[in-house]
């Protein structure tokens, strides 16, 4: 089967009968929901650049289950070269959208649950790898979004799963059936969830023996029986419902969402199960997939950095002060910090090994030193952002204002001249753009777009205590000692 063009992508989510709700209420339409829609524009993003001949080698891949050519969304990892093919089109379609374009969790969630799979019916005969290479041909082959949901509500931290006093604050079996399962729960923060066709559920953490019910891992469509979601909210996310909104959106056609993914007692076929109880598993896929998820922010958020940082220079520049050597120097600073992450994401994708399903994975130790600066650069970025902006960021009349023809002046002046008049900057340069550019940057820095580049690049893919722990598993601190005895010539 062909390639899914954006426009055919928008068309096949109207086939869904996918159970949405927002503000109290089921929403019907929620294809052209103004508060989903730039959301969805992005996910078609991903499938318009795989028909544009520039980005064709970064986009498509040969799969290694079928030899067709794919989109790389959908594609196994089969070398270090795969791997930094996927931190460059992330950086890409940052660029290109200025946000989250949600179809990395899947992609992330494949390599993962490919890897694992095989090594659970090494250890146990059982034929979940089978399971899913058939899952994921099928995937392949009709072009789909898939979502990777892993993260669970918790309830109380300090607790395991099967200690909780809701069972269902960790997704879980209820029954075992001949043919299949059947599974209560919840999944929070799932970024593309509405937008995408099927999900595929994975544990959130190392589980013990008493926790077999809450080790599970499988595939379902999102319109499936029993599953609904509840739509995430967003800074300032009712702007997108104001009538003619366009300057004060900001980014007015792409964005991020976020849901409450519930199942309430949903059937799981056995052969969409991934993963059934063999808890001492758990660990290892929630490990890989977050290692191969916390990559790709060395990709995604920096391509929206590329975006921050030329909107500030932009700024600057219709402010008159792009000569300031102050300005530049910030410029410069924001350029080396987002190349850093840049770097780090390349640096992990080099360091790639195969594992014993064949498949790539990255360096687990450099994938977390990536993330940990993700938790922090960003902030500095938009820091730096505000700074050279300035307090007309966010302090700016209404889109609405600057349109306003009700007149005020002494002189029959309305209130849109006025704006016009006392937001005009530099010869050349319009109120007007001058506005879009402090919208842009009022959207990522503190706006909806904040939730895509601030906040997920604290808590996505695991937040900065996550990667401390990772750091110091990896970090081989007594290979080092040792290193040191050697030279300062201490023996043992």
């Amino acid at each position: 089967m062909a390639l899914k063009t954006g426009k055919e992508y928008v068309e096949s989510l109207r086939q869904l009968k996918t159970r949405v709700y927002m503000f109290g209420e089921k929403i019907e339409n929620w294809v052209d929901h103004p508060m989903i829609r730039p959301s969805i524009n992005c996910v078609a993003m991903t499938y318009s650049l795989a028909h544009d001949p520039r980005y064709t080698d970064l986009m498509t891949v040969k799969s290694s289950l079928t030899g067709n050519t794919i989109n790389r969304f959908t594609h196994l990892h089969q070398s270090t070269e795969d791997l930094l093919n996927k931190v460059k089109m992330q950086r890409l379609l940052g660029q290109k959208t200025a946000s989250c374009f949600q179809r990395c969790v899947g992609m992330d969630a494949f390599n993962a649950v490919f890897s694992t799979t095989f090594e659970i019916d090494e250890a146990h005969g059982t034929s979940y790898h089978e399971n899913f290479k058939k899952f994921l041909t099928m995937v392949q082959d009709n072009d789909l979004t898939v979502d990777g949901a892993m993260t669970d509500p918790k309830g109380d931290r300090s607790k395991a799963p099967h200690q909780q006093a809701d069972p269902d604050m960790y997704l879980h079996v209820v029954e075992r059936r001949d043919d299949g399962i059947v599974v209560c729960g919840a999944k929070v923060h799932q970024t593309g969830s509405v937008n995408s066709h099927w999900h595929i559920f994975m544990p959130t953490i190392a589980m013990g023996p008493d926790d077999k019910d809450w080790a599970v891992s499988f595939a379902c469509p999102t319109d499936v029986e029993g599953m609904y979601m509840i739509y995430g909210r967003q800074s300032c996310d009712t702007r997108k419902m104001e009538k003619d909104a366009d300057v004060d959106l900001g980014n007015a056609r792409f964005g991020g969402q976020e849901a409450l993914v519930v199942l309430d007692h949903v059937f799981i076929p056995n052969e969409y199960l991934f993963l059934n109880g063999e808890h001492e598993f758990a660990g290892m896929m929630v490990e890989r997939f977050a290692g191969y998820h916390r990559q790709s922010y060395g990709g995604c958020k920096v391509g929206v950095g590329d975006v921050v940082i030329g909107a500030a220079a932009l700024a600057a520049e219709y402010n008159g002060v792009e000569k300031a050597s102050a300005v530049k120097d910030k410029l410069i600073e924001m350029t080396h910090l987002n190349e850093t992450l840049y770097s780090c994401g390349i640096a992990c994708s080099c360091e790639g090994c195969p594992t014993k399903a064949g498949n790539y994975q990255i360096d687990l130790l450099l994938a977390n030193v990536c993330k940990q600066n993700i938790t922090r650069f960003p902030y500095e970025i938009v820091r730096l952002a505000e700074d050279i902006a300035g307090g007309a960021m966010v302090t700016l009349p209404s889109e609405t204002d600057f349109k306003s023809d009700t007149v005020v002046g002494n002189n029959g002046e309305t209130i849109g001249e006025i704006c016009h008049k006392f937001f005009a900057t530099k010869e050349g340069v319009s109120a007007e753009d001058r506005a879009r550019v402090f919208r842009f940057l009022e959207n990522i820095c503190l706006g909806s777009a904040a939730v895509g580049y601030r906040t997920e690049s604290m808590h996505g893919a695991g937040s900065p205590q996550a990667q401390r722990v990772m750091i110091a598993r990896q970090g081989n601190i007594e290979g080092k000692k040792e290193l040191a005895k050697y030279i300062a010539g201490i023996q043992d």
